[in-house]
């Protein structure tokens, strides 16, 4: 049974804000300890595994723990025939939830280590192969969300997930933002996770296609007649469902 809408979509916004809030801190954090590129990402990257993986668990149960408009879009998608899936009611106030707390959480994150609370960032990722390396993560991660649910691996999902963006920090050219509601707070801060807000138009429609081939390759390699019924990211009590297409 899901939990009433109203503590789902705190789950979200909580979760989004301390999301963006390791994300955000641990970058300042590594650039104050080290003037090494390579060291910085590490740090950032590291932080952020763990962080997203505690809270997957931690919220998982509640909300799902999408934290991510494109996970909440996929989600909808896949079990929008399925009584108990997401409603478009729901993406209507997890996307703004999600957002709002990404915001938030950069916020925070300035406010801990005494930066200014709002200053737009600096740092332009306007690129093509940088919007490449988005398309490329954003798919990977949606394809990896549904696969584990597709076949009966759903509890896996707090760790494989922060495993995944933990390695597309690397492997990506554009370290694997994969999710428009952290672009969007990562605009907040110019710090070393920041992004200028010119680039996060482009950033987001990258997300988005990403998210579409995503579902595109899950169709290809798992069949269109068995998309399940209910997707919920870091839900490791959920279940492989009956298909509903």
């Amino acid at each position: 049974m899901k939990a009433p809408l109203g503590r789902r979509v705190t789950a979200e916004a909580i979760g989004t804000g301390l999301l963006v809030a390791v994300v955000v801190g641990s970058g300042i954090q590594a650039t104050a300890l080290s003037h090494d590129a390579g060291v910085q990402l590490l740090a950032n990257s590291l932080a952020t595994v763990f962080g997203l993986g505690v809270l997957i668990t931690l919220l998982g149960p509640v909300s799902g723990a999408h934290f991510n408009p494109a996970v909440t879009l996929a989600a909808w998608f896949t079990g929008r025939r399925a009584s108990d899936g997401l409603t478009l009611r729901d993406v209507a106030v997890y996307v703004p939830a999600q957002i709002a707390g990404a915001i938030g959480g950069a916020i925070l994150a300035d406010a801990m280590f005494a930066k200014p609370l709002v200053r737009f960032s600096t740092h332009d990722r306007s690129a093509g192969h940088v919007w490449m390396g988005e398309v490329v993560a954003t798919a990977g991660l949606i394809l990896l969300i549904i696969g584990l649910d597709r076949i009966g691996r759903a509890s896996l999902a707090p760790a494989a997930v922060a495993s995944y963006i933990g390695a597309a920090y690397w492997f990506t050219s554009s370290t694997s933002f994969a999710n428009p509601a952290v672009t969007i707070g990562r605009a907040f801060t110019d710090t070393f996770a920041g992004i200028a807000p010119a680039s996060v138009t482009p950033f987001i429609t990258a997300q988005l296609l990403g998210a579409a081939l995503g579902l595109g390759i899950v169709a290809v390699v798992y069949g269109t007649n068995a998309l399940p019924a209910r997707l919920e990211a870091g839900a490791p009590h959920s279940a492989p469902e009956p298909a509903s297409s």
